[in-house]
């Protein structure tokens, strides 16, 4: 699971969090997929915490606010990110 932060205005990517990361690497192994999206949520919010963003729109890509992208977007409120 991929998740990022985005300037729309000029189309750069600010902050990013993969399960893929090392970090993150260890950290998944034997949890359920809902679980890791939960993961991602939070690293990608202490991310962009640490570089002084506290608020982001939420754009799902399409996909319906369940499962996953939602477990995602909840951990990041969780975090202290404000949709």
């Amino acid at each position: 699971m991929y998740a990022q932060v985005i300037d729309d205005d000029v189309g750069h990517t600010l902050v990013s969090a993969c399960d893929l990361e090392a970090e993150l690497r260890t950290a998944r192994n034997g949890k359920k997929k809902t679980e890791v999206a939960e993961l991602v949520g939070q690293v990608l919010a202490r991310r962009a915490l640490d570089r002084g963003i506290s608020a982001v729109v939420f754009d799902r890509g399409g996909f319906k606010y369940h499962g996953r992208v939602k477990a995602l977007a909840e951990a990041a409120r969780k975090t202290g990110l404000t949709f």
